[in-house]
């Protein structure tokens, strides 16, 4: 068990060692700004060999105008840890213990392998400030048909944004290969994460174009912004791993350079799509939308609008063309609302050899706060993202390559939306009001993105506008 050293002193302290590693990580939200940190709680997970101090921060940044909540899970080593260098928080002086090497936890193994052994519940988390203390508010879910597991390696899956993904090489009682991946949440929000709500359910549901959930933990903390002072939520998700597998941006994106036709793979995936669709709508509750809810929806649109003018001037020509769509699209009937993916395109899927399709990430768009993602919505805003994603494949390729593959976007988009009403008895295009505003409002947001990030790819999403106001004016 490790001891905390109530009186010790940490020159500098924690807070003072976190804010310019934090900075210059890729899931700190306020890019550009100096973390300006306070502590809000900690838990601890315990070395097996006593060695290697583990502490999983919880910290509140107020540099923005309004504190976020990020996660920090660190280890404390009394030497360096070999080939580690690129994972170094910093160094610290204990004063019990002397010189500390400090490393951002998911790559450290010692931590790795805890983290699983809680999940799996053959370890407990203990508290932050009391030696041999289990920790109450951190409680760890372990599947019904979770493996039990035994680590051989892991290593952090390079390119995450929000969150950081540890890939487990891992082995079965037999010996058997099982490899499964966690995510560490960063970002921390009250209420339960989307990913692990949505998957959880499909999975237990028996359906099999999820990966298969292992556990997950969940965590309380003090929070003055919550009713009650404390907030709760996922803090990690544990599921199966499907290694060696290629997403569908790639294989879109290989076939459209080709001009080769998708047709079929598209096809398939807009059934797996309603295959998913219709599962959440069986196993979560929905509910037909009421007058006030459809003008809510349009208005959260509407302000995308704003957001896109204020980024893309040119665009104000259009708007009064886009309000139109809009009106349309709530005077239309729409289906119920329901659980979905939110932030759906090709990268989200997998093709998994002898399974098909598979879909991945169910938190919705990360810029949306945690309430709203967890809203039921109208399943045609996944359909709309994948429309649009579809036609950045074509897009991309026009951009490096100067290729036109317009007829090609055509084909796999139509082709999407016939295998997607196919296996839901209702073609998208039966709503076409809804359907293309829910398209339109996701160009919206590309366009925002593109002229923060790539203002030489704008054209993609600004071409798609124009499209869909004049078929809305046809």
């Amino acid at each position: 068990m490790a001891e905390v050293h109530h009186h010790a002193t940490l020159t500098p302290t924690k807070l003072e060692l976190l804010p310019d590693w934090m900075a210059r990580q890729r899931w700190y939200a306020a890019k550009g700004h100096q973390p300006r940190l306070r502590s809000l709680w900690s838990w601890r997970l315990d070395d097996p060999s006593g060695a290697v101090g583990i502490e999983i921060l919880v910290v509140a940044d107020d540099s923005g105008t309004r504190p976020v909540v990020y996660q920090v899970p660190l280890t404390y080593r009394g030497a360096p840890l070999e080939g580690a260098d690129h994972a170094l928080v910093g160094t610290l002086q204990h004063s019990v213990l002397g010189r500390r090497w400090v490393y951002d936890a998911p790559h450290d193994p010692v931590f790795t392998t805890q983290l699983l052994e809680l999940v799996l519940g053959r370890v407990t988390a203990q508290a932050g400030s009391v030696s041999d203390t289990p920790e109450p508010a951190v409680v760890a879910r372990c599947a019904a048909v979770a493996p039990d597991l035994r680590v051989l390696d892991s290593h952090v899956l390079s390119g995450e944004q929000s969150n950081t993904s540890v890939i487990y090489d891992a082995v079965d009682t037999a010996g058997a290969p099982r490899p499964v991946i966690g995510k560490l949440f960063r970002v921390l929000h009250c209420g339960e994460n989307p990913d692990v709500v949505l998957q959880t359910a499909l999975a237990e549901a028996g359906c099999d174009r999820v990966p298969t959930p292992v556990g997950d933990v969940s965590a309380a903390w003090p929070d003055e912004s919550v009713a009650g002072g404390t907030a709760r939520g996922h803090v990690a998700f544990v599921q199966e791993f499907l290694p060696g597998v290629q997403d569908a941006w790639r294989e879109a994106l290989a076939a459209a350079h080709e001009d080769r036709d998708f047709s079929a793979g598209a096809r398939a995936l807009g059934r797996a799509t309603a295959e998913v669709h219709q599962v959440l709508a069986t196993v979560l509750p929905t509910e037909a939308p009421t007058p006030q809810q459809k003008s809510e929806l349009v208005e959260r649109m509407r302000a995308r609008l704003r957001d896109a003018i204020a980024s893309v001037p040119s665009l104000a020509g259009a708007a009064d063309a886009v309000d139109d769509l809009y009106v349309a699209a709530e005077r239309a009937d729409w289906p119920v609302l329901q659980r979905i993916h939110g932030d759906y395109h090709l990268g989200q899927v997998l093709d998994a050899p002898g399974r098909g399709w598979v879909l991945l990430d169910f938190e919705g768009e990360p810029m949306r706060p945690l309430a709203e993602r967890s809203e039921p919505d109208v399943a045609l805003r996944d359909v709309a993202g994948m429309l649009r994603s579809l036609d950045y494949a074509a897009g991309s390729v026009a951009k490096d390559n100067g290729l036109d593959r317009a007829r090609w976007a055509t084909a796999a988009r139509t082709a999407f939306l016939e295998g997607y009403g196919e296996s839901a008895g209702r073609d998208p295009r039966a709503d076409a009001p809804v359907l293309d505003a829910l398209e339109l409002d996701k160009a919206l947001y590309e366009v925002v993105y593109e002229a923060h990030n790539r203002p030489s790819w704008i054209s993609i999403p600004t071409t798609a506008i124009a499209r869909l106001v004049a078929g809305s004016r046809s």
